[in-house]
């Protein structure tokens, strides 16, 4: 078994074990994979675990009696039953469903043999016993080709960085600044200021590698640290940049409270992605819902209840970007 796929099943192994009698439903993916990770799934679990059973279950009938639809789009979490979401496959093939909704567990599995634990509910596991690992094992594997797979978005971060007002003098933070892509438009603007520092922070050194490599530790510093726990002072930074950041955090509102802390009174927020939130969730394969936390309606109250004020929301094909300042 590869490496990566017996570590994710070891972690749920542990997690699920201890909730015997338990029955596991795993699906989603491309055909076949549902029955190729419950089986991965299966042999995880000790020998003295077998108050339990691990299917994989496809083409269940829907309420509309259609005989394609996913399990998860059927069936509702139970004491008993953990849903598993396999995210992979041909892309809006249980969208309408939207069975990644309704699993305890989604994993990553566009890549069968490097699969990557990308939620697990509360209820099973605190975010600390999972997050940071999984996170850096779905990120690092993307990092050195991910200036050349999105190397035409750059102009977008620096339109994205004017938009923000980073002016001269600017102590700017680029939380979840991966291969730095920002950190020369963030340099440019702040850095004409004698006081003038930016700093790039993320949690992947595969990351950050690619960043160094790129030559953009010239203009800021570099420092591998978690989003949720910023090794800086209270309101250090005037302006926060935070680009495809919110929606990865396993609580938002706790991230959003941190970036708070982090911030002074009057100073900025930018919550940027180079893409719309619709092309975004099309590009995984799914639909958006009003409840997400970068709708409109949901993060303006997020951002209130952490210490912010929303003043704008843009959300078109090409760019997301929500400013908001520190009360």
């Amino acid at each position: 078994m590869p490496e990566r796929i017996a570590e994710v099943t070891a972690l749920l192994a542990e997690v699920l074990a201890p909730r015997a009698p338990l029955t596991v439903i795993v699906d989603g993916g491309n055909p076949g994979a549902a029955a190729a990770f419950a089986s991965c799934l299966a042999a995880a679990f000790p020998s003295s675990s077998r108050a339990w059973s691990i299917d994989a279950v496809l083409g269940v009938t829907g309420p509309g009696g259609g005989l394609s639809d996913s399990a998860l789009n059927v069936l509702e979490p139970a004491t008993d039953r953990i849903l598993v979401f396999l995210r992979g496959g041909p892309r809006h093939r249980f969208a309408e469903g939207d069975g990644e909704r309704r699993a305890q567990v989604v994993i990553d599995h566009r890549d069968p043999e490097w699969p990557v634990i990308r939620h697990l509910h509360p209820d099973l596991a605190d975010p600390d016993r999972w997050y940071l690992t999984e996170s850096r094992a779905f990120f690092a594997a993307k990092a050195t080709d991910w200036d050349t797979k999105f190397g035409d978005d750059i102009p977008r971060y620096t339109e994205a960085v004017r938009l923000a007002g980073v002016q001269p003098g600017d102590v700017v933070l680029d939380v979840g600044c991966g291969t730095g892509r920002a950190l020369p438009s963030l340099a440019a603007a702040a850095a004409a200021g004698p006081a003038g520092r930016v700093i790039g922070l993320d949690f992947t050194p595969d990351m950050l590698d690619t960043a160094r490599k790129a030559g953009r530790d010239q203009c800021a510093d570099l420092v591998l640290a978690d989003a949720r726990r910023l090794p800086v002072a209270d309101a250090t930074a005037d302006v926060i940049f935070a680009a495809g950041l919110v929606h990865h955090l396993p609580d938002p509102a706790a991230g959003l409270t941190e970036l708070a802390r982090a911030t002074r009174p009057g100073g900025t927020l930018a919550i940027f992605q180079p893409t719309g939130r619709a092309q975004l969730a099309a590009r995984h394969g799914r639909t958006l819902r009003p409840d997400e936390p970068m709708s409109e309606d949901r993060l303006g109250t997020l951002l209130a209840e952490s210490g912010w004020q929303l003043n704008s929301y843009v959300d078109v094909p090409d760019r997301f970007l929500a400013l908001a300042t520190r009360h």
